[in-house]
Order: C-alpha cells, then sequence, then structure tokens
C-alpha cells in the first residue's frame, strides 16, 4: 500500500536525512587508503547514537550493521570488513538513519585515493544519472519516466542499469510501495502524487547488468567482475517539485 506523507512527517524525515547528510560529509575526508570499513561503519553507528538517532539496518532480516560497505565489483550489501581499502577503489556506503520513529536513506561512492579514468567516468555518469532521475520526481509524472531518464543517460554512455535492486518509498519502515526502478519506458508505473517519499539509488555498472550474491546471502556483485557504483537520496514528491531529504550540499 502507497502511504502519503504529511508536511509534518516530512520534516522529520528531513531532520533524519540531516544526520545521515552529515554522516556522508564526515566520510569525504575519513575515506582513504589504510582506512576500513568496519571503522567507517563505527563512525557511523556512534555518529549517529550521539546526534539521538539509531541504524536502522542492525537487526533488518538479520543485519548486523549500521552501514553497508560494498567495494569496486560489489554492488551492494556488501558487509563491512577489517581489510583496508587500497588506493584505486572505489567504495559505497549505505545507511538507513531512524530518528524518532522516521527514516532517511542514502549511498554515496567515495574513490579511495586516486582512482583510474574508468572509475571516474562510472562515478561521474552515476551521479548524474541519479539527478536526472530526481528530476523527474514530481507530481504527475510516472515511476518510468524516472527509470527511463537513469536508463537513457547510462546506456547512452555505454554502461548498464542493474535490474535486480530497486529504489523504494520509505517512512517509518525501510521498504514500503512502491518500488522505484532504474530501467524502463517512460509513461508507466505508478502515476506520482504530493506527499510520497521514495529512494531513488542507481547501480550503475561498467559491464553486464546481472548480479551474483555472495554465499553470505547478502553481498552481490557483478557476474562479470566489472566495478559498479550507486548513489542515493530519499526524495519527497512535492507539489514545488522535488525535495532531497538527504541532501549534501553538492
Amino acid at each position: 500500500m502507497v502511504t502519503i506523507k504529511t508536511k509534518e512527517q516530512i520534516a522529520k524525515m528531513k531532520q533524519a536525512g540531516i544526520i545521515l547528510a552529515d554522516i556522508h560529509k564526515q566520510l569525504r575526508s575519513m575515506i582513504k587508503p589504510g582506512v576500513t570499513t568496519w571503522e567507517i561503519d563505527q563512525f557511523a553507528e556512534s555518529y549517529m547514537r550521539s546526534h539521538g538517532a539509531t541504524p536502522e539496518q542492525i537487526g533488518y532480516r538479520g543485519y548486523e550493521y549500521a552501514t553497508c560497505a560494498s567495494v569496486n565489483d560489489v554492488i551492494c550489501h556488501g558487509f563491512p570488513k577489517r581489510e583496508p581499502l587500497q588506493n584505486g577503489d572505489i567504495v559505497k556506503i549505505d545507511m538507513v538513519v531512524n530518528l524518532n520513529g522516521w527514516l532517511a536513506d542514502s549511498a554515496w561512492c567515495y574513490a579511495v585515493g586516486t582512482v583510474s579514468k574508468e572509475a571516474e567516468d562510472l562515478m561521474a555518469t552515476t551521479k548524474e544519472a541519479l539527478y536526472r532521475g530526481i528530476a523527474q520526481a514530481k507530481p504527475g509524472n510516472r515511476l518510468g519516466d524516472i527509470s527511463h531518464a537513469i536508463q537513457t543517460f547510462a546506456e547512452e554512455r555505454g554502461y548498464s542499469v542493474v535490474r535486480d535492486f530497486t529504489g523504494h518509498a520509505i517512512g517509518q519502515t525501510i521498504h514500503e510501495d512502491p518500488h522505484v526502478p532504474h530501467y524502463g519506458p517512460p509513461g508507466r508505473g505508478l502515476r506520482l502524487k504530493e506527499g510520497m517519499v521514495i529512494t531513488i539509488e542507481p547501480m550503475i555498472n561498467t559491464g553486464a547488468y546481472g548480479t551474483k550474491i555472495d554465499a553470505d546471502g547478502w553481498t552481490a556483485r557483478t557476474i562479470d567482475g566489472g566495478l559498479s557504483c550507486q548513489y542515493e537520496h530519499t526524495v519527497a514528491i512535492t507539489a514545488d517539485g522535488p525535495y532531497i531529504l538527504t541532501d549534501q550540499d553538492e
């Protein structure tokens, strides 16, 4: 069932989004060669708790960490680990903040040290694809308009769009209806209405879009070992257009 949020509820989600965005801002200087994703996870959890929030992912379907940390060919849902990040890696940090029962969700991709031109271009394309999708998140449009904007931009540049994982509505639980695919034709799917709050989170690969899951049951990788990138915002549909609740001012 699709839930419509009031302006007051969206304001509460925005407060969770501010905490989440602040964590990502801190990670910009923290992430460098030698740092572990375990240290990143511990920092994120500590920051949330010190600001009166909780990490919603801990305990979700048995998940044990405050963040997902996905390096290089890991598409999403990677476990934080104690192995140091290496120069040239790209790492996606995804987290959900719960502040007084209302949630915000955002993933961001970081270059570790100096990365390849291939990685730079993938990151730039994925971020631009996210914002092109967000631009379509306005009342009267359909979910397919978001999907189409992302897919066409990425594929025109030679990349593939992951099919197996999508965005979603969010509120007091992480995953609400509807799902928000990042591929597909325009003018299709649910019509967007004022008060809906969704995540838009394209996962873009240098190779094929297929996925495989590690033995841990969580970690999703590209089937061909190619790089994967993801950026994600929580976005409210308002009469004035899309309102990014996890905005980092960049």
